[in-house]
This record gives C-alpha cells, structure tokens and sequence, in this order.
C-alpha cells in the first residue's frame, strides 16, 4: 500500500509537471462546431453502441473536460489507445481541431444551475472497498466529476459498459488491435479481477455527474 501510495504521488506530480510546462492552445468552440461532423455519427446518438472490442455504448464526451479531451483523442493519435476508427478520425486532426472540437462538447450541455452533491451515493460494503483499493477518488475526485488535474476525466455517469471496457484495455495494455498505455490506470486496473472491474464501472456509472449525450443533426 505504501508503494502504491507513492506511485501515484509521483505520477501525479510527473503529469502536473508535465501539463503546467506545455504549450497551451486555446480552443473556439465556434470553430469546434464546425469540425464535428465525424463526431456525432456516434457521440450524437444517445445510446450509439459500438462492437469492438465487445458490444459497449460509446462514451459521453458533451460536458466532458477539454483538457481530458484532447489528451484522450492525441492517445488515440499516438497508438497509446488502440481503436481504429478513433485513431483515424485523431490522426486527420490537427492540434487546434482537437482543442477547437474539445472547447465546444465541454460546454455542451453544460447546466449551471445543476448543483452536484459533493459526495457519491453510499455503497455496498464490497464495493466501497475496491474503490479504495483502486483509489479512484485521489485523482477523479471525492465524486468522481472533479478530477484533480483537467487532463483527467469526469467519470461519474460515464456508460458503465464503457468504463468497463475502458477498465480492461488498462489492464491489458496494448495489444495488436485494442488495449491502453497509461501506468497510472495500467496499475490500478490491474490489481482487480474483471468482475470487481465490473463492479466499479457500474457504481460510478451510477453516479449523478455532468458528462452527457446530446442527440444532434447528422449533418451540420
């Protein structure tokens, strides 16, 4: 537990590091609209299930973080997040497309008289431990929608499917065709056997969060 305490200080303050000393480019959630049109094919349809690697809901990314945004779609880029419809979509994206099109889905929906509680919903014994097992609060927050760094996600309300699947490409590494490289998340999924993995999915998914999916036109 002490080593594991200790790696994630030294993650975390490698990541914040890293971020505070790059190179920020500002995103135009005006031009962002205009740049989405291989977006909402499957993140416009509430409920849009993808096939691979196994059936799942494809995440809900209007209301989610920029920064995380752009650090997720530059992983698909780079191969560190093996999807190959994403890596496509990633690699026709420059960096302004990518901070554009995160500035416009994390106002998305956004609703500011929405208050979150600061505290998720009580769980079962069982599950309150592999929470903190896996420590999940110290960097997506006390509940789960205020991670600690902006590159981080909002997960509480996240497809639970999604999160699932998301779970165990961490813990899978990276494989030919699918799986994530990320030591952090790579380290916490790997102490858990995929039914606690399941377990943990389907609580945060349960959570009340401001992550969503906003049904919009095919063609804008």
């Amino acid at each position: 537990m002490k080593f594991l305490t200790s790696f994630f200080a030294a993650s975390l303050i490698l990541c914040t590091t890293t971020f505070a000393n790059a190179d920020e480019i500002q995103g135009n959630p005006q031009n962002g609209e205009k740049k989405i049109s291989m977006c909402i094919g499957c993140h416009g349809i509430a409920g849009y299930q993808a096939s691979f690697p196994q059936v799942y809901k494809v995440p809900k990314i209007a209301g989610q973080g920029a920064k995380y945004i752009v650090s997720a779609l530059n992983a698909y880029k780079k191969g560190d997040r093996r999807h190959q419809t994403m890596h496509g979509i990633a690699v026709s994206m420059s960096d302004q497309d990518m901070a554009d099109i995160a500035a416009y889905y994390s106002a998305l929906g956004i609703d500011e008289s929405v208050k979150l509680s600061d505290e998720p919903t009580v769980a079962e014994p069982a599950v309150a431990a592999l929470v903190q097992k896996g420590a999940c609060t110290s960097c997506h927050g006390s509940n789960f929608n205020k991670p600690i760094d902006p590159s981080y996600p909002k997960i509480a309300g996240q497809n639970w499917d999604y999160l699932f699947v998301a779970l165990k490409s961490y813990k899978s590494g990276i494989q030919p065709s699918w799986g994530r490289n990320n030591a952090v998340m790579s380290g916490v999924a790997k102490q858990f056997s995929n039914d606690e993995l399941k377990l943990l999915a389907q609580y945060v998914g349960s959570q009340q969060g401001e992550i969503k999916t906003v049904a919009q036109p095919k063609f804008k």
